[in-house]
């Protein structure tokens, strides 16, 4: 079978997501899985009620969609996959003629099946081309910011998006190297990466490039500024005591959504100083998980690539 007609996928938390936002889906009601990937969190869902709930599942690839427009036939019109950025969010469900839905996933970061295809570019593990788009329609891929940046825009950019503490030395590395031939494939930049980081520095448990990679995959997909933007159209979107549940897989985007979560709980945005709100901006949200929730022992021993996911849920309050 055609590989963008098979795409395997290995839900996180399923079951914790089954949990905080199955029992708020009244009858019928919507579920929108704003990052669809290989489908196992919708095809979950679906299988939890026979014929009440309808799922729309959304994604960046292509390559998922054309996917779930296969397996999702076995659905009929309980499903329907759109093709698009969850950043445009509020305009994909007007075009639906759906303004509310009752519960909303975001499962952040690149999936499994991103990872483990070699021809797209993610993982320094798989020797591929520079790639990394999640959505390969679009023009700009990693190719062209490790081959066309300068240092100053590199190193900000590792800096920024991975962290890294060897920004600088990676990027002047980056530009050296490709003045004898451009950078093209993973396993020569993650290569590259491992010779300038000096051993003794070395992070433990994970690769050399890890960061380097995380940080490219982010700018590349503009996975932050995504998601800035994708949490008020996420509210507006819920019904009064609908839920988000949001899966982050890294500390840049969790601190993201904790923050926002925090805020919209919040209400009043006022300076400190003055003696009473005068903005009269009132709660949106309420904060169901305190603090983030992690994997089972068990999960994590089933699927190693689960151990770093933090999931925050909120409800979407009357106002």
């Amino acid at each position: 079978m055609d590989r963008d007609l098979s795409i395997p996928h290995r839900p996180v938390m399923l079951e914790a997501l089954l949990a905080w936002l199955l029992p708020v889906l009244e009858t019928p009601a919507i579920f929108l899985d704003a990052t669809l990937g290989g489908g196992g969190h919708t095809q979950a869902f679906l299988r939890s009620r026979s014929d009440t709930l309808r799922v729309i599942g959304l994604d960046r690839d292509p390559a998922c969609i054309a996917a779930a427009q296969v397996w999702g036939q076995a659905w009929g019109t309980r499903f329907v996959a759109v093709h698009g950025d969850f950043r445009d969010l509020a305009a994909h469900l007007a075009r639906l003629d759906t303004p509310q839905v009752d519960a909303i996933l975001l499962d952040l970061g690149v999936s499994s099946y991103q990872l483990d295809t070699a021809e797209r570019g993610f993982s320094f593990m798989r020797d591929g081309p520079l790639d990394m788009r999640m959505d390969t329609t679009q023009p700009v891929s990693a190719y062209q910011l490790v081959n066309e940046s300068t240092a100053s825009e590199l190193q900000t950019l590792l800096r920024r998006f991975g962290e890294a503490r060897w920004a600088g030395r990676i990027a002047r590395a980056v530009v050296s190297e490709r003045q004898q031939q451009p950078l093209a494939r993973t396993r020569a930049l993650a290569d590259l990466v491992a010779r300038t980081i000096p051993r003794g520095a070395w992070p433990p448990h994970i690769h050399p490039a890890t960061r380097t990679f995380q940080a490219l995959r982010i700018a590349v997909n503009g996975e932050l500024e995504a998601l800035q933007a994708v949490l008020p159209q996420a509210v507006d979107a819920l019904r009064p005591g609908g839920r988000l549940g949001v899966l982050a897989f890294h500390s840049l985007e969790d601190r993201i959504v904790k923050q926002f979560f925090q805020q919209e709980a919040k209400g009043c945005i006022c300076p400190p100083t003055l003696p009473q709100c005068m903005c009269g901006r009132q709660p949106t949200l309420k904060v169901l998980t305190r603090k983030p929730v992690g994997p089972t022992v068990s999960e994590v021993e089933d699927n190693p690539r689960s151990r770093s996911t933090r999931l925050r849920v909120v409800a979407k309050l009357e106002v």
